[in-house]
């Protein structure tokens, strides 16, 4: 497949657009021929990696699986790019070296409804009667939904823990609310910052990758549980699901597993 129609068929689907003043990366084609030059861009892909960061090590893993395209959820370029040197550089040049073009999408992979990382997470816990959550302007980066039944907390993160690659560190559970949960708020990543929409939103728990010091007296004040799942494997499911819609569009694909545990 064309790189360029590729680019245009994950833009569409996940709105990058609409992202544009809303998220610090630069989202969608980061490294490669974009077609600008006058002439359309006739890179081909026939084969493409996915993982959740772009580092040194994703990028060579997928330099040496023969890669034409990676795909990641953090990508290089947040806010431009003033110098590729020191650290840039050690990520950017094995691309070119290789010819390997990045594919990034960060807020957006976060808030598709169904492709998204909350979507996927929301689908683990088996939350029903979902609606949007984590409001960040006009979009919303998360979801919130209700367990068929009350659930233990333990039986939640025993959940997290044997279905996500924590890198063996498992699963924090500030257990502040109601000994079983039955509404659930999930955004992955970073989203301790939303826990007072969680607490409008009157849910019993926020389930999201990593939190902040203040966030233990904010829950415990509050009577919230929050779930540290983390922000690794919280945010696989988004690169997975684009992993799928590749292998639909008839395209090779290798998915590149680099957790830390954080």
């Amino acid at each position: 497949m064309d790189l360029a129609e590729l680019v245009s068929r994950y833009d569409d689907r996940l709105r990058t657009d609409d992202f544009a003043d809303l998220d610090a990366s630069a989202n969608g084609l980061q490294v490669g021929p974009d077609g600008s030059g006058g002439d359309p861009d006739t890179s081909e892909v026939d084969t493409v990696a996915f993982a959740v960061d772009a580092a040194e090590q994703t990028v060579e893993a997928a330099a040496d699986r023969g890669a034409d395209l990676l795909v990641t959820h953090h990508g290089v370029s947040w806010g431009g790019i003033e110098r590729v040197t020191g650290r840039q550089y050690g990520r950017i040049a094995p691309l070119i070296e290789h010819d390997v073009a990045l594919y990034v999408s960060h807020l957006p992979l976060d808030a598709h409804p169904e492709l998204g990382n909350a979507a996927g997470l929301a689908d683990l816990l088996g939350l029903e009667d979902r609606e949007p959550f984590g409001e960040l302007g006009p979009e919303h980066i998360g979801q919130c939904g209700r367990a068929p039944e009350p659930v233990p907390t333990d039986r939640v993160r025993e959940t997290l823990e044997s279905e996500l690659d924590h890198f063996g560190q498992g699963v924090r559970v500030l257990d502040f609310g109601p000994e079983e949960l039955e509404d659930i708020a999930v955004l992955t990543g970073s989203g301790a910052d939303w826990l007072d929409e969680a607490v409008r939103t009157d849910v019993d728990a926020l389930v999201t990758g990593e939190g902040k010091g203040k966030v233990y007296h904010e829950a415990r004040e509050a009577g919230l549980t929050v779930i540290l799942a983390g922000h690794y494997a919280t945010e696989t499911f988004g690169v997975r699901s684009l992993q799928t819609l590749a292998e639909e569009w008839g395209l090779e694909t290798t998915y590149i597993d680099a957790p830390t545990g954080l």
